[in-house]
């Protein structure tokens, strides 16, 4: 009798966990729906599957056995706290449905390697992945060869509603993060789509902090990009679709972007539809730079104190509304006057022939 009533009590308890975690959700904004789903699922830890966390043992082989063995219908990979040497020729290769949870103790450590091109984390072809917690730290001061630039941290390929949250990736031989399209030779492109990068920190990294691709729908939230540099174009984040592709519906709000050599951020050729709002923009190459970027708005940030303007507008860019922000003391590497640098053309310079197919309006200067 009294284990039929200790088993009675133990499933209220697990119904109300239940309904603690759908408010939960609620009260995050994430719909029920998405809790529903979520309740119940496998899940499998990189332990039980052979991972040391000790930094010396390759833990790759484990990463990737623990995430295969939820290849059918997903769950949930945990990490617990560690440090786990990776290594980014061979890659931990997420699958569709997978969310890796790593503990906020935890770090994937990029083993050196001699490759221009190698990731610690892939998202190739495959829809539906989360990758939150811990940190990830590349070999950029380790790297045994002097060429390429394409040493990731998290490298998302052709791939459809993928949320990297809460980690933090630095000092990587390429990008802390690269999102970007998939081809073959012959076929036409997959760009990836529906991509949440939210409270993100890229922080030292060689050549950009965040590289937006060919891509759709991409929205970059509550995040920091600082202090790259090493090989151009030294972004914090840098909008740039490879030929024929292009970037559109380009989200980056409440975001830092600081001390990057080549500047806070670019929206190059091909990409459109781009929105910067609330960030502070301090410290870079340059502010905001674009060439040939097809509608945006750049609205309501701070930015100061970058080597050259604030905000310029080149090459055919059109489309875009520059308003409500706050310049102080841009153009560093100029040796202006004090009435000069309040001046509105020492903060927002467009080029000349572009100056009828923008807006700048309502903006502070000081």
């Amino acid at each position: 009798m009294a284990a039929g009533i200790e088993r009675m009590s133990s499933a209220r308890e697990q119904r109300r966990g239940m309904l603690r975690g759908l408010l939960g959700f609620t009260l995050l904004g994430q719909p029920i729906a998405g809790a529903l789903a979520s309740a119940g699922r496998r899940s499998a830890n990189v332990r039980s599957f052979g991972a040391r966390g000790n930094g010396r043992i390759d833990d790759t082989t484990a990463f990737q056995r623990a995430i295969d063995s939820l290849a059918r219908g997903g769950g949930v990979v945990r990490v617990p706290a560690g440090r786990y040497l990776i290594d980014p020729l061979r890659s931990v290769r997420m699958r569709s449905r997978v969310d890796l949870r790593m503990d906020p103790g935890a770090e994937l450590m990029a083993k050196p390697n001699a490759a221009p091109r190698a990731y610690v984390l892939l998202a190739e072809r495959v829809t539906d992945v989360a990758i939150s917690g811990g940190s990830i730290l590349g070999e950029r001061y380790a790297h045994l060869g002097t060429k390429g630039e394409w040493g990731h941290g998290v490298m998302v390929r052709g791939a459809s509603h993928v949320t990297l949250r809460n980690v933090t990736i630095s000092h990587c031989w390429g990008d802390g993060i690269s999102v970007g399209g998939f081809a073959r030779k012959g076929e036409a492109g997959i760009p990836s789509s529906d991509i949440l990068i939210d409270s993100v920190r890229c922080r030292g990294n060689r050549r950009q902090g965040l590289t937006i691709g060919r891509s759709r729908r991409v929205r970059v939230i509550d995040s920091e990009f600082s202090d790259t540099h090493g090989t151009k174009p030294e972004y914090g984040i840098d909008i740039e679709p490879d030929a024929p592709g292009t970037a559109d519906d380009i989200t980056i709000e409440r975001c830092v972007l600081r001390g990057n050599r080549g500047g806070g951020i670019q929206a190059y050729h091909r990409s459109s539809n781009v929105s910067i709002r609330g960030c502070t923009i301090e410290n870079n190459g340059s502010g905001i730079y674009t060439v040939d970027a097809v509608n945006g708005i750049i609205a309501d940030n701070t930015i100061g104190m970058n080597r050259n303007a604030g905000v310029a507008l080149r090459g055919r860019t059109r489309g875009f509304r520059v308003e409500a922000n706050r310049f102080r003391g841009n153009n560093t590497r100029l040796k202006l006057p004090a009435a000069a640098k309040r001046a509105s053309r020492a903060h927002v310079n467009v080029a000349e022939h572009i100056r009828d197919s923008n807006r700048v309006l309502a903006n502070s200067f000081d």
